[in-house]
């Protein structure tokens, strides 16, 4: 057996200078993949970013060299210190690209706040590059240095006169790290760039691409910052806003105490999920942090307090955080003095006291904008309870879509006598109450074209009924198989098989309390369909006048009384047919009157802009569990109704 090798001091290793970093590049890149090469063009620009924060610098120049393995960055900032340290006997610029942890950001003299902490960013690309040089204009004149994997290959050099100050790296990724397939990318450096242009309104950010022939210039510049930004990132998304006309939260504001400054841009939108872009002193924070958690907790108290200040609260369903968030594009810019980062590529941001400081400035700021904006508020409070009752439903829509979504025609309900067509924008479904007056409705339509469902009388309140219930209601499963898109947040409006879709009722009062029925499904759990346009209410005659030779319907007693004054003749008495129910009307008068497009007549459903909020809440209250709306309308308006149709 062999001896195990003995352990002692002379064991214990030492990594001077950059050799951490070469030895360990993970640790200070993330990787030496594509990201971690992106990285050391990042660190440098983000350098010349910091001058652009404290109002030393106002344009930035990044070059992408023809062989697409080297970058150039240059900044008309300051230029870095070429004066000898008296401590380490070095020139500034060689302290900052040669020795770890070295850097002016330390103490907030030089830079008042910055995306750069630990003194390593210049460092870690210099040490990670085969080579890399810096040229400085400072004092008039201008001064060069060379390194080579680190190392100081030439010593700082006047080179001579120069006008203005500013500072430009030049260097190439290290193949020994980063092997020979890797180049720099100019979509995402682009990419990367213009965001930098939006967060600081104004600044000139020119990207020069080599690797194009002719070379391709391409100047970044948004004067108004992130309210630029945020319509940008909505059109990308590819979701309407609400309310759809628009309507933007902006604001700027700062807390001297905490030292922390802020600019925000946000808008909800008819999305499913949220998007919150959010940077610390100009570095991008994709994993958010404590800022973000800030503003998500901001957003919501602010919703809360206006919905409890109004008594909007919805009945029958509660609200959550994700509910109020749902569909908001948010971009936020924070600006702090002392940022605490997860690691050294800054994906999140540790500060525990930002995230009280975040929404102490803006919880009340948007709660006053909502409260300055009903209409833009009435619209967001609206989306957000439609959102609320989706979620409830979700479960229950996904057992019901998994129980009844039709792959094909076998799967289909029994007592659906289908259209032959299987073009959805051909094809039309009818509802009808009844197997009565589903026979005559059947006999009536066009086979082609039309397809016909009866219902077993009046079909479940979705508004009272539990998950339970909805999932066990025999008429509703129908209902969802037929149409073959499922429901709730499983809606895939492109599997709709028909794409008219017509409550045809009796034209008396059971006939609308089961269309009163079905709408209040179809808008909480289908509302697409509503949306979409895709749902319309048949208009069947209730009446039949004849008047000499000349037939005329009539749709109720109004309609009747003005058809017989307008029609009536002096010497001739009308004769006056009403229908009990479509079971009695026969086939051909159906057809006639309330199946053939060219002479029916029928309502669209539709949900208007601005009455979202409206129409949830009629709901609620004509067809939830709280008997006391009901009841006060019914006292309200008892003097207006004539005789009863019961």
């Amino acid at each position: 057996m062999a001896q195990a090798k003995s352990y002692g001091s002379d064991d214990l290793q030492v990594l001077e200078g950059l050799d951490p970093v070469r030895k360990r590049p993970g640790m200070y890149i993330g990787g030496t993949g594509k990201d971690g090469y992106h990285h050391l063009l990042w660190e440098i620009v983000d350098n010349s970013i910091d001058e652009v924060i404290n109002k030393h610098a106002t344009k930035v120049e990044v070059t992408l060299h023809k062989n697409g393995k080297s970058a150039t960055v240059e900044d008309n900032g300051r230029g870095i210190p070429i004066d000898l340290n008296t401590k380490t006997k070095k020139s500034g610029l060689e302290v900052v690209f040669t020795m770890l942890h070295a850097g002016g950001k330390f103490d907030r003299a030089n830079y008042e706040k910055s995306g750069g902490l630990h003194g390593v960013g210049a460092s870690v690309t210099n040490a990670l590059s085969s080579e890399l040089a810096v040229q400085v204009k400072r004092n008039g004149d201008r001064f060069e240095m060379r390194f080579e994997r680190g190392a100081v290959v030439q010593k700082l050099k006047n080179l001579g006169p120069a006008r203005g100050t500013g500072t430009l790296v030049k260097f190439q990724p290290d193949d020994e790290i980063f092997g020979n397939k890797l180049m720099f990318d100019a979509a995402m450096i682009a990419e990367r760039l213009e965001t930098k242009s939006y967060l600081h309104g104004g600044l000139e950010l020119v990207l020069h691409d080599e690797t194009k022939t002719p070379m391709v210039t391409t100047t970044f510049v948004h004067p108004q910052g992130i309210v630029e930004y945020l319509p940008k990132l909505v059109t990308e998304r590819g979701k309407l806003p609400v309310p759809s006309s628009g309507g933007v939260f902006y604001m700027e504001k700062a807390d001297p105490d905490a030292k922390l400054s802020l600019e925000l841009a946000l808008q909800w939108t008819e999305s499913a999920d949220d998007l919150f872009k959010t940077y610390v002193n100009s570095v991008p924070t994709p994993d958010g942090g404590t800022h973000d958690a800030g503003l998500r907790s901001a957003i919501v108290k602010a919703v809360r307090n206006y919905i409890a200040t109004h008594k909007l609260d919805p009945k029958g369903v509660t609200l959550t955080a994700e509910d109020i968030r749902e569909g908001v594009v948010a971009v936020l810019s924070t600006y702090i003095p002392e940022p605490q980062f997860q690691s050294q590529t800054k994906n999140r941001l540790n500060n525990p006291e930002v995230a009280a400081q975040i929404e102490g400035l803006v919880r009340p700021a948007l709660e006053n904008y909502l409260n300055a904006n009903p209409n833009w508020a009435q619209a967001v409070i609206a989306r957000t309870i439609i959102s609320a009752r989706a979620r409830e439903a979700s479960r229950a829509a996904q057992q019901v879509t998994r129980k009844t979504l039709v792959s094909h025609r076998l799967n289909l309900p029994g007592k659906l006598t289908d259209c032959a067509s299987t073009d959805p924008a051909e094809s039309e479904l009818f509802i009808v109450e009844g197997d009565s007056a589903g026979g005559s409705a059947k006999q009536g339509r066009a086979r082609k074209t039309q397809a016909v469902l009866p219902l077993r009388g009046k079909v479940l309140n979705a508004e009272q009924a539990n998950n339970q219930k909805l999932l066990a209601n025999k008429e509703l499963q129908d209902i969802v198989s037929a149409l073959g898109c499922g429901m709730g947040e499983n809606l895939d409006i492109t599997k709709l098989r028909y794409h008219k879709i017509f409550l045809l009722m009796d034209a008396d009062s059971d006939g609308h309390h089961i269309a009163t029925l079905l709408l209040t499904f179809f808008f909480r759990h289908m509302k697409g369909l509503i949306d979409h346009g895709y749902v319309f209410i048949a208009q069947p005659p209730l009446y039949r006048i004849d008047i000499g030779k000349q037939t005329y319907w009539a749709l109720d007693d109004a309609h009747r009384d003005q058809l017989i004054k307008q029609h009536g003749k002096a010497n001739s008495k009308p004769s006056i047919t009403r229908f009990k129910g479509l079971g009695e009307m026969p086939p051909s008068t159906l057809r006639e009157t309330t199946l053939h497009p060219a002479t029916r007549q029928a309502l669209r459903v539709c949900v208007k802009e601005g009455e979202q909020l409206a129409t949830d809440t009629m709901i609620s209250e004509l067809m939830g569990k709280d008997v006391g709306a009901r009841f006060r309308m019914i006292t309200e308006n008892a003097g207006e109704i004539g005789d009863l149709d019961i």
